[in-house]
């Protein structure tokens, strides 16, 4: 590593698209970092990862469409550097594999500023390997060359060797998809067999990753067939035949589906991480943010008047943490819940508080309000606390209050809209692309549909996916088209629930 005292930028390689292949320390980077120079290659997901207040600035590399020229680049790094900043250059694969990282390094060491490499997962490898290729292997090839595209078709001689390229076993080219025809013409010239098996990885380790397989003779047409566009890499040996039988990531159940996530952002990382596992694409459109209460005059008179009531019920996690947390600020603890019987609607509920050493007392098999009032019907009419969101259906209030219990309801936070759908979930809701819009309770359909006011988007063009019959009502009455709804009201329900209308 070349250091300075004072200045430091980090070459981070983000690998090949799936956020996942990042490596540790280049993760570890990108959440120090004051400034991150990304472009489009760079798994944009890790963005998300930056600290508040860090300055993201995109220069957009693309084949043909560069939003800053490489030596502006250069500079830029420069200044940021200068200016004491740390710096993190974040670039697509590796920085070395034709990322011109070599000519960022030269720059920042001719001006005496401090850099460190994070190397990263090339798609050269990774690009094969979710398409089910191992790019090397004992019984069919000992060698493997990377090259680039670009040249294939250039009037001037090549720096790329193609009559060596054509006696290689495996051979990877990146950026050449637009320039297939020539690169087949110059390796059959060069003497590499026509029937040689050909493969091209489409958005290779993205939920949009697509294999098309030919040989030498026909992957030109077949390209075409298919429409193929870049990104893509090209794989040509005798290994390209693996696919049929080791495919693996474009088999996964839901690739090639498009599901949005409407949770709000604290909340939504278990459900993503499901669907993204199963392979499907996932958009992000939190349509509700949770706010605790921290003004709540309601709460200090409940912990007053506590001993007056026997049956606490928590219907969400956010019930659950918003009641600790409010606890802990008041200086108490869970103590206070002494004698008290614990009543969750939901397992994911009734799991907060055996997190923090709580059993709950009691949690119905279906988990919606109305299958508590069974329970309170055999039991003697006592006080009741609802510890829930200030906005609620008052099914349980009411029907508790006519068995003669005496009830109150605690608010202990609010959903409030959030508003940040992304120009990419609008866009692919315009396009019928999107298989389904998870809704995780009424308010994420209320608040999703006033996101989309404005958008000429009419709720009826909306493939709804409803955690289970209050949220499918509420989905019904505000003309949303259902295509699922969870028989089991939680996150892995309504997992289950996509995969049995789009599982394959």
């Amino acid at each position: 590593m070349h250091r300075s005292k004072t200045h430091i930028v980090s070459l981070i390689g983000a690998g090949p698209g799936d956020p996942g292949l990042i490596t540790v320390r280049g993760l570890q980077r990108i959440r120090e970092a004051d400034v991150v120079v990304f472009d489009q290659l760079g798994a944009p997901a890790l963005l998300d990862n930056a600290r508040p207040g860090a300055e993201l600035i995109d220069v957009g590399k693309r084949a043909g469409d560069h939003t800053l020229p490489q030596e502006k680049i250069n500079e830029l790094l420069v200044q940021k550097a200068k200016e004491g900043k740390r710096v993190v250059r974040l670039k697509g694969g590796d920085p070395h594999i034709f990322g011109r990282g070599g000519e960022e390094m030269e720059t920042l060491a001719s001006e005496g500023i401090g850099f460190e490499v994070i190397p990263g997962v090339s798609s050269a490898i990774a690009g094969p390997a979710y398409a089910g290729i191992p790019i090397t292997h004992r019984s069919c090839t000992a060698s493997l060359a990377i090259a680039t595209g670009h040249e294939a078709d250039d009037t001037a001689e090549s720096r790329v060797p193609w009559e060596s390229l054509a006696h290689i076993g495996s051979v990877v080219i990146l950026m050449g998809v637009g320039r297939l025809e020539a690169i087949v013409e110059r390796l059959r010239k060069a003497g590499r067999r026509s029937t040689t098996p050909v493969a091209l990885i489409e958005q290779a380790t993205t939920p949009k990753q697509r294999t098309t397989i030919g040989t030498l003779a026909d992957i030109v047409e077949k390209a075409r067939d298919a429409k193929v566009k870049p990104p893509a890499l090209i794989v040509i040996g005798e290994v390209v035949r693996y696919h049929e039988r080791l495919s693996w990531f474009e088999r996964r159940p839901l690739h090639g589906r498009t599901i949005v996530v409407t949770r709000s952002r604290a909340q939504a990382s278990d459900l993503v991480q499901a669907l993204s596992d199963l392979g499907a694409n996932v958009l992000t459109a939190p349509a509700i943010k949770i706010e605790k209460l921290d003004q709540n005059p309601g709460f200090d008179d409940f912990l007053k008047h506590i001993s007056e009531f026997k049956y606490l019920v928590f219907t969400s996690v956010n019930g659950v943490d918003g009641f600790v947390d409010t606890l802990i600020e008041r200086k108490k603890d869970l103590r206070d819940l002494a004698a008290k019987t614990i009543i969750c609607i939901g397992p994911a509920t009734a799991d907060a508080f055996r997190r923090r050493g709580i059993t709950p007392d009691f949690v119905p098999d279906t988990f919606v309000a109305e299958a508590l009032i069974p329970y309170f019907q055999e039991r003697k009419p006592e006080g009741v606390a609802i510890l829930r969101a200030e906005k609620a259906r008052e099914v349980l209030p009411d029907a508790l209050r006519e068995l003669k219990y005496k009830v109150e309801v605690i608010p202990l936070y609010k959903t409030k809209l959030d508003g940040s759908a992304g120009e990419s979930v609008i866009a692919a809701l315009r396009a019928g692309t999107v298989d389904a819009v998870t809704f995780t309770s009424s308010s994420t359909v209320d608040n999703f549909i006033e996101m989309l006011a404005g958008t000429g988007i009419e709720p009826a063009s909306i493939p709804g996916a409803a955690i289970g019959p209050v949220t499918a009502a509420t989905c019904a009455e505000k003309n949303v088209r259902l295509v699922a709804e969870s028989s089991v009201h939680t996150i892995p329900g309504l997992v289950d629930a996509l995969l049995a209308r789009f599982g394959k």
